[in-house]
Protein backbone atom coordinates (compact mmCIF):
# COMPACT_ATOMS: atom_id res chain seq x y z
CA UNK A 1 0.00 0.00 0.00
CA UNK A 2 1.49 3.50 -0.94
CA UNK A 3 0.94 5.96 1.69
CA UNK A 4 2.49 9.57 2.18
CA UNK A 5 4.88 10.47 5.20
CA UNK A 6 6.23 13.78 6.33
CA UNK A 7 9.53 13.13 8.07
CA UNK A 8 11.76 14.73 10.54
CA UNK A 9 15.28 14.14 9.58
CA UNK A 10 16.86 13.00 6.16
CA UNK A 11 19.88 11.75 6.55
CA UNK A 12 22.87 12.30 4.30
CA UNK A 13 23.68 8.91 2.69
CA UNK A 14 20.59 10.47 0.52
CA UNK A 15 22.15 13.52 0.00
CA UNK A 16 23.12 13.10 -3.66
CA UNK A 17 18.48 12.57 -4.74
CA UNK A 18 17.42 16.00 -2.87
CA UNK A 19 14.41 14.89 -1.31
CA UNK A 20 11.73 16.62 0.23
CA UNK A 21 10.16 16.13 4.10
CA UNK A 22 7.02 14.73 1.77
CA UNK A 23 7.72 11.25 0.77
CA UNK A 24 5.75 8.34 -1.03
CA UNK A 25 5.86 5.16 0.83
CA UNK A 26 5.23 1.16 0.20
CA UNK A 27 4.50 -0.09 3.23
CA UNK A 28 3.63 -3.92 1.86
CA UNK A 29 6.45 -6.27 1.88
CA UNK A 30 9.52 -5.93 -0.99
CA UNK A 31 12.89 -7.33 -2.15
CA UNK A 32 15.82 -5.26 -0.77
CA UNK A 33 18.41 -4.11 -1.94
CA UNK A 34 21.45 -1.66 -0.56
CA UNK A 35 21.18 1.80 -1.36
CA UNK A 36 17.34 1.19 -1.24
CA UNK A 37 15.75 4.75 0.04
CA UNK A 38 14.17 3.76 3.81
CA UNK A 39 11.25 5.49 6.03
CA UNK A 40 11.60 4.75 9.71
CA UNK A 41 10.55 5.58 13.09
CA UNK A 42 13.22 5.71 15.51
CA UNK A 43 12.43 3.53 18.71
CA UNK A 44 15.13 3.97 20.88
CA UNK A 45 17.43 6.48 22.64
CA UNK A 46 21.73 5.94 22.46
CA UNK A 47 23.49 7.94 24.92
CA UNK A 48 26.63 7.28 22.63
CA UNK A 49 25.24 7.25 19.18
CA UNK A 50 22.37 9.63 19.41
CA UNK A 51 23.95 12.03 16.22
CA UNK A 52 22.49 11.89 12.42
CA UNK A 53 24.25 13.59 10.04
CA UNK A 54 21.45 15.74 7.37
CA UNK A 55 22.53 16.66 3.98
CA UNK A 56 24.01 19.95 4.91
CA UNK A 57 26.51 18.01 6.93
CA UNK A 58 24.97 19.55 10.10
CA UNK A 59 24.72 16.67 13.17
CA UNK A 60 21.17 16.58 14.37
CA UNK A 61 19.97 14.82 17.69
CA UNK A 62 18.26 11.66 17.38
CA UNK A 63 15.12 11.22 19.30
CA UNK A 64 13.11 8.64 20.32
CA UNK A 65 9.29 9.13 17.95
CA UNK A 66 11.49 10.52 14.93
CA UNK A 67 10.85 9.78 11.86
CA UNK A 68 14.07 9.46 9.56
CA UNK A 69 15.43 8.87 6.17
CA UNK A 70 18.38 6.74 5.17
CA UNK A 71 19.46 4.22 3.14
CA UNK A 72 19.51 0.22 3.51
CA UNK A 73 22.97 -0.68 4.00
CA UNK A 74 25.95 -3.22 5.45
CA UNK A 75 28.86 -2.12 7.86
CA UNK A 76 31.83 -4.01 8.64
CA UNK A 77 33.49 -1.54 11.48
CA UNK A 78 35.59 -3.26 13.88
CA UNK A 79 35.55 -0.27 16.36
CA UNK A 80 32.21 0.64 15.19
CA UNK A 81 28.83 -1.47 14.27
CA UNK A 82 28.29 -4.44 12.30
CA UNK A 83 25.57 -5.51 10.02
CA UNK A 84 23.38 -6.58 7.40
CA UNK A 85 20.85 -5.44 4.63
CA UNK A 86 17.73 -7.50 5.21
CA UNK A 87 16.79 -9.67 2.37
CA UNK A 88 12.95 -7.73 2.20
CA UNK A 89 11.00 -5.00 4.27
CA UNK A 90 7.89 -3.94 5.11
CA UNK A 91 6.15 -1.53 7.56
CA UNK A 92 7.13 -2.60 11.04
CA UNK A 93 9.94 -4.87 10.76
CA UNK A 94 13.01 -4.02 12.80
CA UNK A 95 15.96 -2.50 11.93
CA UNK A 96 18.57 -0.22 13.37
CA UNK A 97 20.49 2.87 12.79
CA UNK A 98 24.19 1.70 11.45
CA UNK A 99 26.35 4.89 11.25
CA UNK A 100 25.44 8.80 11.75
CA UNK A 101 25.03 8.91 8.10
CA UNK A 102 21.54 7.15 7.80
CA UNK A 103 23.14 3.86 6.67
CA UNK A 104 20.37 1.13 7.85
CA UNK A 105 19.88 -2.32 8.60
CA UNK A 106 20.19 -5.35 10.84
CA UNK A 107 22.63 -5.24 13.15
CA UNK A 108 25.02 -8.13 13.63
CA UNK A 109 27.69 -6.55 16.42
CA UNK A 110 29.22 -3.89 17.87
CA UNK A 111 32.10 -2.77 19.31
CA UNK A 112 31.68 -2.60 23.27
CA UNK A 113 32.45 1.19 24.07
CA UNK A 114 29.29 1.76 22.18
CA UNK A 115 26.48 -0.31 23.36
CA UNK A 116 23.34 -1.06 20.88
CA UNK A 117 22.24 0.62 17.80
CA UNK A 118 19.37 3.15 18.13
CA UNK A 119 16.36 0.38 16.79
CA UNK A 120 14.04 1.95 13.97
CA UNK A 121 10.77 0.70 12.88
CA UNK A 122 10.53 0.00 9.54
CA UNK A 123 7.25 2.39 7.47
CA UNK A 124 8.25 1.75 4.31
CA UNK A 125 11.03 1.95 0.77
CA UNK A 126 10.99 5.37 -0.46
CA UNK A 127 9.04 5.35 -4.09
CA UNK A 128 9.60 7.24 -7.10
CA UNK A 129 7.23 8.57 -9.78
CA UNK A 130 6.17 5.05 -11.34
CA UNK A 131 6.10 3.10 -7.98
CA UNK A 132 9.58 1.62 -8.40
CA UNK A 133 11.68 1.47 -5.02
CA UNK A 134 14.34 4.60 -4.93
CA UNK A 135 17.83 3.56 -4.65
CA UNK A 136 20.29 6.20 -4.67
CA UNK A 137 22.39 4.88 -7.05
CA UNK A 138 19.63 6.70 -9.31
CA UNK A 139 22.12 10.25 -8.85
CA UNK A 140 25.25 7.69 -9.34
CA UNK A 141 28.12 9.37 -11.07
CA UNK A 142 28.68 7.96 -14.54
CA UNK A 143 30.81 4.68 -14.16
CA UNK A 144 34.53 5.35 -15.61
CA UNK A 145 35.94 1.97 -16.84
CA UNK A 146 39.22 3.31 -17.76
CA UNK A 147 41.39 5.48 -16.50
CA UNK A 148 43.88 6.93 -19.40
CA UNK A 149 45.07 9.87 -17.45
CA UNK A 150 45.24 11.71 -14.27
CA UNK A 151 46.77 14.09 -11.88
CA UNK A 152 49.51 12.59 -9.33
CA UNK A 153 47.68 10.14 -6.58
CA UNK A 154 48.45 10.58 -3.34
CA UNK A 155 47.17 7.17 -1.54
CA UNK A 156 46.63 7.11 2.19
CA UNK A 157 45.88 3.47 3.41
CA UNK A 158 46.08 2.39 7.40
CA UNK A 159 46.16 -0.83 9.46
CA UNK A 160 42.26 -0.42 10.36
CA UNK A 161 39.90 2.74 11.38
CA UNK A 162 40.51 5.32 13.60
CA UNK A 163 44.29 5.18 12.57
CA UNK A 164 44.96 8.71 11.86
CA UNK A 165 43.89 8.77 8.11
CA UNK A 166 41.81 11.12 7.76
CA UNK A 167 43.91 13.60 10.09
CA UNK A 168 46.78 13.24 7.72
CA UNK A 169 44.81 13.22 4.68
CA UNK A 170 43.29 17.09 5.73
CA UNK A 171 46.62 18.11 6.81
CA UNK A 172 48.42 17.57 3.80
CA UNK A 173 45.56 19.08 1.92
CA UNK A 174 46.18 22.19 4.14
CA UNK A 175 49.66 22.02 4.05
CA UNK A 176 49.64 21.95 -0.07
CA UNK A 177 46.85 24.48 -0.05
CA UNK A 178 49.19 27.04 1.68
CA UNK A 179 52.28 26.45 -0.59
CA UNK A 180 50.19 27.12 -4.14
CA UNK A 181 48.90 23.41 -4.71
CA UNK A 182 45.74 22.95 -6.14
CA UNK A 183 44.29 19.70 -4.42
CA UNK A 184 41.53 17.76 -5.05
CA UNK A 185 40.62 15.04 -2.94
CA UNK A 186 38.33 12.03 -2.32
CA UNK A 187 37.16 9.13 -0.24
CA UNK A 188 36.99 5.56 -1.83
CA UNK A 189 36.01 3.37 1.05
CA UNK A 190 34.13 2.79 4.02
CA UNK A 191 30.21 4.04 5.03
CA UNK A 192 28.21 7.16 3.85
CA UNK A 193 29.42 9.59 5.60
CA UNK A 194 30.04 13.35 4.45
CA UNK A 195 32.04 14.16 7.36
CA UNK A 196 35.21 13.16 5.80
CA UNK A 197 34.99 15.06 2.36
CA UNK A 198 33.53 18.21 3.94
CA UNK A 199 36.72 17.82 6.37
CA UNK A 200 38.65 17.93 3.36
CA UNK A 201 37.00 20.55 1.61
CA UNK A 202 37.82 22.52 5.00
CA UNK A 203 41.60 22.04 4.43
CA UNK A 204 41.54 23.27 1.03
CA UNK A 205 40.76 20.66 -1.40
CA UNK A 206 39.09 22.37 -4.97
CA UNK A 207 37.00 19.77 -5.54
CA UNK A 208 35.78 16.19 -3.46
CA UNK A 209 34.44 12.91 -4.18
CA UNK A 210 33.40 9.63 -2.41
CA UNK A 211 31.78 6.01 -3.12
CA UNK A 212 28.67 7.99 -1.74
CA UNK A 213 28.67 9.86 -5.05
CA UNK A 214 29.05 6.24 -7.21
CA UNK A 215 25.52 5.65 -5.37
CA UNK A 216 27.18 3.00 -2.30
CA UNK A 217 25.67 3.36 1.08
CA UNK A 218 29.00 1.34 1.89
CA UNK A 219 31.83 -1.12 -0.05
CA UNK A 220 30.93 -3.92 1.80
CA UNK A 221 30.44 -6.49 -0.82
CA UNK A 222 31.95 -4.86 -3.31
CA UNK A 223 33.66 -7.30 -4.99
CA UNK A 224 36.02 -4.44 -6.96
CA UNK A 225 36.29 -1.74 -5.90
CA UNK A 226 38.53 -0.03 -8.39
CA UNK A 227 35.65 0.53 -10.92
CA UNK A 228 34.32 3.06 -8.15
CA UNK A 229 37.64 4.82 -7.74
CA UNK A 230 38.31 5.08 -11.31
CA UNK A 231 34.70 6.55 -11.40
CA UNK A 232 36.06 9.36 -8.25
CA UNK A 233 39.28 10.21 -9.44
CA UNK A 234 37.98 11.08 -13.15
CA UNK A 235 35.72 13.29 -11.29
CA UNK A 236 38.22 15.41 -9.50
CA UNK A 237 40.34 15.55 -12.32
CA UNK A 238 37.60 17.45 -14.10
CA UNK A 239 39.35 20.72 -12.10
CA UNK A 240 42.46 20.40 -13.28
CA UNK A 241 43.86 19.78 -9.59
CA UNK A 242 47.78 19.76 -9.18
CA UNK A 243 47.63 16.74 -6.65
CA UNK A 244 44.77 14.23 -6.02
CA UNK A 245 44.92 13.19 -2.28
CA UNK A 246 42.67 9.66 -1.65
CA UNK A 247 41.64 8.29 1.85
CA UNK A 248 41.04 4.39 1.74
CA UNK A 249 38.61 4.19 4.75
CA UNK A 250 38.67 1.16 7.37
CA UNK A 251 42.03 -0.90 6.99
CA UNK A 252 43.59 -2.84 4.28
CA UNK A 253 42.29 -5.90 5.62
CA UNK A 254 38.29 -6.36 6.28
CA UNK A 255 35.28 -6.00 5.10
CA UNK A 256 35.73 -2.67 2.47
CA UNK A 257 37.25 -4.49 -0.68
CA UNK A 258 40.07 -1.72 -0.04
CA UNK A 259 42.50 -4.47 -1.18
CA UNK A 260 40.99 -4.56 -4.87
CA UNK A 261 42.11 -0.88 -5.51
CA UNK A 262 45.68 -1.75 -5.39
CA UNK A 263 45.32 -4.82 -7.45
CA UNK A 264 44.54 -2.20 -10.38
CA UNK A 265 47.21 -1.30 -13.05
CA UNK A 266 45.54 2.14 -14.34
CA UNK A 267 45.29 3.39 -10.47
CA UNK A 268 48.58 2.07 -10.11
CA UNK A 269 49.96 3.77 -12.71
CA UNK A 270 49.38 7.65 -11.53
CA UNK A 271 49.87 6.97 -7.84
CA UNK A 272 52.65 9.03 -6.89
CA UNK A 273 53.02 8.13 -2.95
CA UNK A 274 52.15 5.38 -1.00
CA UNK A 275 51.77 6.95 2.54
CA UNK A 276 50.16 3.85 5.64
CA UNK A 277 49.08 4.90 8.49
CA UNK A 278 48.85 2.65 11.89
CA UNK A 279 48.97 2.88 15.12
CA UNK A 280 52.01 0.72 16.21
CA UNK A 281 54.95 -0.79 15.32
CA UNK A 282 53.15 -4.69 14.28
CA UNK A 283 51.06 -2.66 12.31
CA UNK A 284 53.19 -0.68 10.31
CA UNK A 285 55.33 -3.95 9.88
CA UNK A 286 52.24 -5.67 8.57
CA UNK A 287 51.60 -2.92 5.98
CA UNK A 288 54.48 -2.90 4.82
CA UNK A 289 54.57 -6.45 4.10
CA UNK A 290 51.27 -6.49 2.58
CA UNK A 291 52.14 -4.10 0.36
CA UNK A 292 55.46 -5.93 -0.54
CA UNK A 293 53.70 -9.02 -1.20
CA UNK A 294 51.74 -6.86 -4.37
CA UNK A 295 55.14 -5.92 -5.66
CA UNK A 296 54.02 -2.46 -4.04
CA UNK A 297 56.48 0.17 -1.30
CA UNK A 298 54.97 2.26 0.94
CA UNK A 299 56.56 5.65 0.89
CA UNK A 300 55.62 6.99 3.98
CA UNK A 301 54.56 6.08 7.23
CA UNK A 302 51.79 8.64 9.56
CA UNK A 303 49.35 8.24 11.96
CA UNK A 304 49.54 7.83 15.56
CA UNK A 305 52.30 5.26 15.34
CA UNK A 306 54.38 8.73 14.66
CA UNK A 307 52.43 10.67 17.83
CA UNK A 308 55.90 10.35 19.45
CA UNK A 309 59.37 11.62 18.22
CA UNK A 310 59.95 7.81 19.07
CA UNK A 311 57.39 6.20 16.86
CA UNK A 312 59.05 8.11 13.75
CA UNK A 313 62.68 7.36 14.53
CA UNK A 314 62.18 3.75 15.51
CA UNK A 315 60.06 3.38 12.22
CA UNK A 316 63.04 5.39 9.81
CA UNK A 317 65.87 2.89 11.74
CA UNK A 318 64.16 -0.27 11.42
CA UNK A 319 62.00 -0.16 8.61
CA UNK A 320 63.63 1.82 5.93
CA UNK A 321 60.69 3.78 5.35
CA UNK A 322 60.26 7.64 5.96
CA UNK A 323 57.73 8.83 8.63
CA UNK A 324 56.04 11.53 9.47
CA UNK A 325 53.48 12.75 12.16
CA UNK A 326 50.36 15.11 11.15
CA UNK A 327 49.60 16.51 14.26
CA UNK A 328 53.28 17.82 15.33
CA UNK A 329 55.19 18.83 11.97
CA UNK A 330 52.73 19.15 8.93
CA UNK A 331 55.36 20.62 7.29
CA UNK A 332 57.84 17.58 7.36
CA UNK A 333 54.79 15.32 6.05
CA UNK A 334 54.03 17.43 3.19
CA UNK A 335 57.61 18.18 2.64
CA UNK A 336 57.96 14.09 1.85
CA UNK A 337 54.72 14.04 0.05
CA UNK A 338 56.03 16.81 -2.42
CA UNK A 339 59.54 14.98 -2.52
CA UNK A 340 57.94 11.66 -3.46
CA UNK A 341 54.99 13.85 -6.08
CA UNK A 342 58.18 15.85 -7.80
CA UNK A 343 60.12 12.45 -8.15
CA UNK A 344 57.14 10.28 -9.34
CA UNK A 345 56.86 12.73 -12.07
CA UNK A 346 60.44 12.89 -13.36
CA UNK A 347 60.45 9.23 -13.86
CA UNK A 348 57.18 9.52 -15.85
CA UNK A 349 58.92 12.00 -18.17
CA UNK A 350 61.91 10.05 -18.33
CA UNK A 351 61.84 9.28 -22.43
CA UNK A 352 61.34 5.59 -23.43
CA UNK A 353 64.44 4.30 -25.55
CA UNK A 354 63.67 2.46 -28.57
CA UNK A 355 65.98 -0.62 -29.41
CA UNK A 356 66.25 -1.32 -33.28
CA UNK A 357 67.24 -5.13 -33.81
CA UNK A 358 68.53 -5.85 -37.51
Amino acid sequence: MLITVTVDKIGSVVSRLDLTKLLRVETDRRAARSGDVIVVRVLTDSVTYDQLELPTGRLAKINAGDVVVGALGSRRALKGFVGDVPQTVAAGDRLHLLNMGGVIGHCTGAHSSLGGAIEVEAIGLVCGEEGETLNIAAAALAPCANLQASAPLIVIAGACMNSGKTYAATELIKQATRAGIRVAAGKLSGVACLRDTLNMSDHGAIATASFLDCGLPSTVGVEDLAPVAKTIIERLNECAPDWIVLELGDGILGGYSVESVFDDREILAHMAVLVFCASDYVGVWGGIEWFKRRGLRVDLIAGSVTDARMGEEYIEREFGVNAANARRDGARLFSLVARGVEAFKARKEVPKIEVLTC
